[in-house]
């Protein structure tokens, strides 16, 4: 397990991650949340919307971004804020890029700020944001 302290933490530090989306993503993601939106689940229904098709879950690819963001800071951080803007769908075969980059720190409240961003197939971004993230004390352990 990575354990880093806010102290350890730099500007500039970032985090990539890449998956391709699958049907059984979706309906997993679908599942376990209880959503069973046409949108997302029926093919029929969603191919008569504007998407065209089925498309993933807004909130399926903040997840990713909370992944990637456990990968950048370790363990010993939590989530204290994440706001995302949805520029664009993400379907069934797309390969998406999750970035995440510490954009500054405030040390005395244990604080890290970090923009998040989701592009799909190289270049295209869907979603944007930016974090707050809690480091826990130095003296904390898993």
């Amino acid at each position: 397990m990575k354990v880093i302290t806010v102290e350890q933490v730099q500007v500039g530090d970032r985090e990539v991650w890449t998956r391709t989306i699958t049907d059984a993503d979706v309906v997993m993601y679908g599942g376990l949340i209880g959503d069973r939106g046409p949108l997302h689940l029926d093919e029929e229904f969603a191919a008569s919307t504007r998407f065209g098709g089925r498309i993933a879950y807004g909130m399926q690819c903040g997840g990713y971004i909370g992944a990637t963001l456990a990968q950048l800071l370790g363990v010993g951080s939590a989530y204290v804020s994440q706001n995302l803007r949805f520029r664009g769908p993400v379907r069934i075969g797309d390969r998406i890029t999750v970035e995440t980059v510490v954009t500054g720190k405030d040390e005395d409240r244990r604080r890290v700020y970090v923009d998040t961003t989701v592009s799909k197939n190289g270049g295209e971004v869907v979603v944007e944001g930016e974090a707050e993230l809690v480091m826990f004390p130095v003296d904390w352990t898993p």
